[in-house]
């Protein structure tokens, strides 16, 4: 029989407190008082995994906590539709738990934005996707030897964010009215922050090649997916919808994606500290 494991542990930041954001809107987006001008970035984070081990683990009494009358805060935002699939509670969007048959879900975020001082925006979830094989190949032995709470105050995010590990940042829209535009010119601002931070200022040429990759012609109504997928030899590959509109390959670019979500300086902190866990959480399988 297929027994359910997930290794993982979440949490949500308080609701009373939403997260600001760290980047802005180009001037020309607010002075036309586009609604649709929203940036993009992240919030609350949740994974899971499929096993066919049956061995004792920490985490198998999960699917009984759900059941539970009082079931554990930690698992607030998340409900489980099937065996392979994470539902964020607050958008509704579900969560392949495997990827592209080697990616797996690490965790799930929301964005959202404060529009003029006044109202919350849910911009759009998200999901984080690593090839487990590949985190433990390659960080397994620096790691092995870490207790718990050296793995806190590890460097963890940053060896997956420097190594070529195949990689997935999955946005599904949760604002009807964003547009492509609105897309574009968070990341300029954005991306074009973190190149300048990993690369200098001589990188308009690169944040160039990605943002165009994001033409007029695309249309993202509610629930439109985007896929940023770092593969093998560092390569970015953007989809929209399942459509491929464009693969670069610079170390660069796939660096200053990732920086966005769980570098330094995140959109959401407490999303990147709970990924963080979770990568912790799989070293240690």
């Amino acid at each position: 029989m297929v027994s359910l494991r997930f290794p993982f542990s979440f949490s949500q930041p308080p609701k009373n407190n939403p997260k600001k954001p760290h980047d802005s809107f180009s001037r020309a987006a607010m002075a036309a008082g586009s609604i649709a001008a929203v940036t993009l970035g992240f919030g609350i984070a949740a994974g899971a995994a499929i096993s066919l081990d049956k061995k004792k683990n920490p985490f198998d009494d999960f699917i009984s906590r759900l059941s539970s009358s009082n079931p554990s805060p930690l698992w607030g935002s998340l409900s489980l539709t099937s065996a392979e699939t994470i539902t964020d509670s607050k958008t509704g969007f579900p969560f392949p738990a495997i990827l592209n048959d080697d990616r797996r879900l690490l965790g799930i975020g929301l964005r959202r934005k404060v529009l003029f001082g006044l109202k919350n925006i849910d911009v759009y979830a998200f999901g984080v996707y690593a090839d487990d094989g590949e985190i433990k190949k390659l960080l397994t032995d620096k790691y092995s030897e870490f207790s718990a709470s050296e793995l806190k105050e590890s460097k963890l995010n940053e060896d997956i964010m420097e190594k070529d590990i195949y990689m997935t940042v999955r946005l599904q829209i949760a604002y009807g009215r964003l547009s492509i535009r609105s897309v574009r010119n968070a990341f300029e601002d954005s991306v074009g922050n973190r190149l300048k931070k990993f690369g200098g200022a001589d990188n308009a040429e690169l944040l160039q090649s990605f943002t165009s990759q994001f033409k007029d012609e695309y249309k993202l109504p509610r629930g439109s997916v985007i896929d940023l997928s770092r593969e093998p030899g560092h390569v970015l590959r953007t989809t929209i919808d399942g459509k491929e509109v464009g693969s670069i390959q610079s170390k660069l670019l796939c660096r200053s994606i990732f920086d966005l979500y769980i570098g330094e300086d995140p959109f959401d902190t407490q999303a990147k500290e709970d990924i963080k866990q979770n990568l912790a959480a799989l070293l240690k399988e």
